[in-house]
């Protein structure tokens, strides 16, 4: 990692999401100085993910990411996000599976990810089960707080299914 690359990719980190213009500005010149910089195509990858909503972009983006640099610990969260919300569940679930094994990554963040691909195919049990082994992994209150936010959201949808089913 080059010096003024960091320069670039830390301006982009800092624009982002509040200021894309600056954002892309920044990223644009951190990958000229080192087109295969893992954490700037990562964030390139969130800006076409997250705030554009372009999912086949970003996906071209992290999958670089993830070639240049396998044992990345930032960019698999942001892949499996991008795959889940472009409906691509099966890649995501082999991601989740190798990013589960990557040393110093948040599990529970990747098990978060897990519960939500389970939530999508409506397998809330394993949902909830997913998200009882994620908090064994959380360090810190905002992670557990956000965990335990979605448990009331998915314990919600099985309630929520059985009256459905009671009624009809």
């Amino acid at each position: 990692m080059t010096l003024t690359k960091s320069k670039y990719y830390f301006e982009a980190l800092d624009y982002f999401p509040f200021n894309l213009s600056e954002c892309m500005d920044a990223l644009n010149y951190a990958l000229s100085y080192e087109p295969e910089d893992a954490d700037s195509l990562c964030l390139m990858g969130r800006v076409y993910s997250e705030e554009l909503k372009d999912y086949e972009t970003a996906k071209k983006y992290f999958d670089e990411a993830m070639q240049n640099n396998i044992a990345n610990i930032n960019t698999p969260k942001y892949y499996i996000e991008c795959l889940l919300n472009n409906e691509d569940y099966k890649e995501a679930e082999k991601l989740i599976e190798f990013a589960l094994k990557l040393i110093g990554i948040d599990k529970s963040e990747i098990l978060n990810c897990l519960s939500l691909l389970q939530e999508r195919n409506f397998e809330y049990k394993q949902a909830l089960g997913t998200l009882k082994e994620a908090k064994k992994f959380a360090y810190n209150r905002a992670a557990l707080e956000i965990l335990e936010d979605r448990e009331k959201l998915v314990k919600g949808k099985i309630t929520r299914n059985r009256t459905i089913k009671k009624t009809e």
